[in-house]
């Protein structure tokens, strides 16, 4: 006697797509599917998603439920544990298996080892797929059989394990199970700001599936043939603006480098030149997620323990200003106020702002990786450590840290015309390119004419940066001597013993 297959749940946390979801693509084969996503902050130790997430996420999750009622089939959406959640989806439509594509951050990891147990004992069968990034983070090491710490040769070893093959399309048609399952509405889970601080945002952004093709296709346009030259400017669109759609897993990474490795290959040699620099981005963001998973700690705690003995200095006027976009460097406090505006900054300013808050202010690198994860709307727990570990100079291939960037020099450097300044500082715009990114060193005359006043329509500069470089350097030599001592008496314990 016929008997029609029992339900799998797809059960969508960061794979908010339908094209080249493996997961999702056996459950639709197998026959009907309920597709399920569970609002769980709690779950997620101590980085629930900010406020800038929890916005896209919000209209993430309303393209996706669009995209499947096109199919006939309804998201299910819930709030509480994951584990009871989907034991009692399963429970009410009789689905007897859980699929769902795998994450990599500490408290996943941990979550989902709970939650396979919670099934298993339950009687349903999960299978994990694989979608996430290019590569395995648990597979890739040296020739020791250790984790990589440096980018190039993590690069070089990871290459021959890249996946190749072409990426699935969307089902075109997905079987529904039961629709008497209880489902909350997204706003139900209140993801967005109750005051609307985020009005900017839909200016820029379109979350969901449609919105990560779109910006796909804008970079196979003339955009990514000049990558290279144009991704340090922050004053023109240079850059793929892929990354929270690639965090929110609205198109899959194997399907951005398939398509651009494609694309390579119909390209002049300078195009593809670009192409690769813009690939092995892509292998840099594998690169974040493999020192996290080897180093779960790092999101806390530096990679390198001498900087544990960094004499961090706190204080909350000076991080305000950096915060507000007020700390009188225009670099600065245009990337800063990009990032409230928009939910989002341009790469190379992120780099300038983090270096100023951890060397011109000592702020601990902690604050600022707290900051940008409440803000940016790609914040990404690996990219986002490995980010500012890098800046700080304490983490994987960290910039030494007796790097400082000049905020000026970068300035006039990347944003020469001063158009990305005047964009996000307008109090600024009047001003010549050849004082905007110091307007302190103006002329009276100048700054007059410009109608900026130095102290009341823009701030003086919160620290002078050549005095705040040698005050960097001098902590640093502290904190060595700190590791110095640690380790003598590290010694000195053990031979006691």
């Amino acid at each position: 006697m016929f008997q029609a297959p029992r339900p799998i749940i797809h059960w969508f946390r960061r794979d908010l797509r339908l094209a080249d979801n493996a997961g999702l693509l056996a459950a639709a084969a197998a026959g009907p599917v309920v597709p399920v996503f569970v609002w769980a902050p709690s779950e997620d130790g101590d980085w629930p998603p900010g406020a800038a997430s929890r916005w896209w996420l919000h209209h993430s999750l309303a393209s996706l439920a669009e995209s499947l009622a096109s199919r006939g089939v309804r998201l299910v959406v819930r709030r509480g544990g994951c584990a009871d959640e989907l034991v009692s989806v399963a429970r009410e439509t009789g689905a007897h298996a859980v699929h769902f594509e795998r994450c990599y951050e500490p408290a996943a990891l941990a979550r989902d080892t709970e939650v396979e147990r919670r099934l298993a004992a339950a009687g349903l069968v999960t299978r994990a797929f694989d979608g996430a990034l290019l590569t395995d983070p648990a597979a890739v090491r040296t020739k020791a059989g250790r984790p990589f710490r440096v980018f190039t040769p993590f690069w070089r070893a990871a290459a021959d394990s890249i996946r190749r093959d072409r990426p699935s399309e969307a089902p075109v048609a997905i079987a529904p199970a039961s629709s008497a399952v209880r489902s909350l509405a997204i706003s139900d889970l209140e993801l967005l700001p109750r005051i609307d601080w985020a009005a900017g945002f839909s200016e820029r952004w379109q979350p969901g599936e449609a919105g990560a093709t779109r910006t796909l296709d804008a970079l196979l346009g003339e955009r990514v043939a000049t990558y290279s030259e144009r991704r340090d400017l922050p004053a023109v669109a240079g850059t793929s603006r892929l990354s929270p759609h690639l965090h929110f897993g609205e198109i899959s990474v194997g399907a951005v480098w398939h398509v651009l490795s494609s694309t390579k290959k119909r390209r002049k040699a300078s195009a593809a030149e670009a192409i690769d620099a813009y690939l092995r981005q892509l292998g840099w963001r594998d690169f974040a997620y493999h020192v996290l998973f080897n180093f779960p700690h790092t999101p806390v705690v530096a990679l390198d323990p001498a900087m544990e003995w960094f004499p961090w200095v706190s204080d909350p006027t000076a991080l305000r200003a950096w915060q507000r976009g007020q700390t009188g460097y225009p670099i600065v406090d245009a990337g800063m106020r990009e990032l409230w505006g928009t939910g989002w900054m341009h790469n190379r300013v992120r780099m300038i702002v983090a270096s100023f808050l951890v060397k011109d202010l000592l702020g601990d690198w902690r604050l600022g990786a707290r900051w940008f994860w409440d803000t940016l709307v790609d914040a990404d727990l690996a990219n986002n450590t490995l980010g500012w570990q890098w800046a700080a100079g304490c983490g994987a291939d960290a910039a030494p840290y007796f790097r400082v960037f000049n905020p000026v020099l970068q300035g006039q450097k990347f944003d020469a015309a001063g158009d990305y300044v005047r964009r996000w500082v307008p109090e600024l715009a009047k001003l010549d390119s050849k004082w905007i990114h110091a307007p302190w060193l103006a002329p009276p005359l100048a700054l007059l004419e410009a109608g900026v006043e130095l102290g009341r329509t823009y701030p003086s500069p919160i620290v002078d940066h050549a005095e705040a470089r040698q005050r960097a350097l001098a902590a640093l030599q502290e904190a060595k001597k700190g590791t110095s001592h640690s380790r003598r008496h590290r010694g000195k314990s053990v031979r006691g013993i």
